[in-house]
């Protein structure tokens, strides 16, 4: 007998579109660096770090799927899963497994000390500076952005590495993850009983886009 699958919201929509957008701002931060253009440079930066704290304060008071405390490192877990990632037919996880959790961290924590090392980068010839360059010596800032520039190189190796997972996880364990990601769905066939779908509390919603808007609104006040 066949099994019924259901649809089961596992992402809400602001985490979709955050992390698409966290997808596009990158490829256009690494392009417009390349290029040599700083100022769109300066502003997609800005960008960024709007989306990635409006992401920490959603990983707070978000929904249970969005929460980024219970991704945090649990070596019993994480190893629990590597050895059940060889049984047949593989579930996947309702919202982020355990290493998909790591993940998660890894690459907000990469991305943080991007935007974070570029607001105090300065150029070499000190015209093309971050947000807060002017707040830091020459020297100190053009050590920031060396730093800024190598740290790059680790942020798309690892989105590569991200990317290769997860064609892996397609090819060897038949697991979508990419769909759920456009369309905030998971199809199964097993739900707990106490399990909530992804929803966007309003409030909290305002509240998340108002202290990042706040936050961006700051740079902005003090870096010009």
């Amino acid at each position: 007998m066949t099994e019924v699958k259901i649809k089961v919201r596992v992402w809400d929509w602001t985490v979709r579109v955050g992390h698409w957008s966290l997808v596009g701002l990158v490829v256009a931060m690494v392009w417009t660096a390349r290029e040599g253009h700083m100022v769109a440079h300066k502003w997609i930066g800005l960008a960024l770090l709007t989306l990635l704290i409006y992401r920490l304060i959603w990983g707070v008071i978000g929904p249970k799927s969005a929460r980024l405390l219970p991704l945090l490192p649990r070596p019993r877990a994480v190893l629990g899963y590597v050895r059940k990632l060889g049984q047949r037919p593989y579930v996947p996880a309702l919202g982020h497994n355990p290493l998909g959790g790591l993940s998660v961290l890894a690459l907000l924590g990469l991305l943080m000390f991007q935007v974070g090392s570029g607001l105090f980068a300065v150029d070499v010839d000190g015209m093309a500076s971050g947000w807060f360059g002017r707040f830091v010596s020459f020297d100190a800032g053009r050590n920031i952005a060396d730093l800024h520039g190598t740290s790059v190189r680790f942020l798309i190796a690892f989105i590569l590495l991200h990317i290769v997972a997860i064609t892996l996880y397609g090819i060897l364990l038949r697991a979508n993850l990419i769909g759920p990601m456009v369309t905030g769905d998971q199809k199964r066939t097993d739900v707990p009983e106490d399990y909530v779908p992804a929803q966007v509390p309003v409030v909290r919603f305002i509240i998340a886009v108002l202290i990042a808007a706040g936050a961006a609104w700051l740079v902005v006040s003090f870096g010009s």
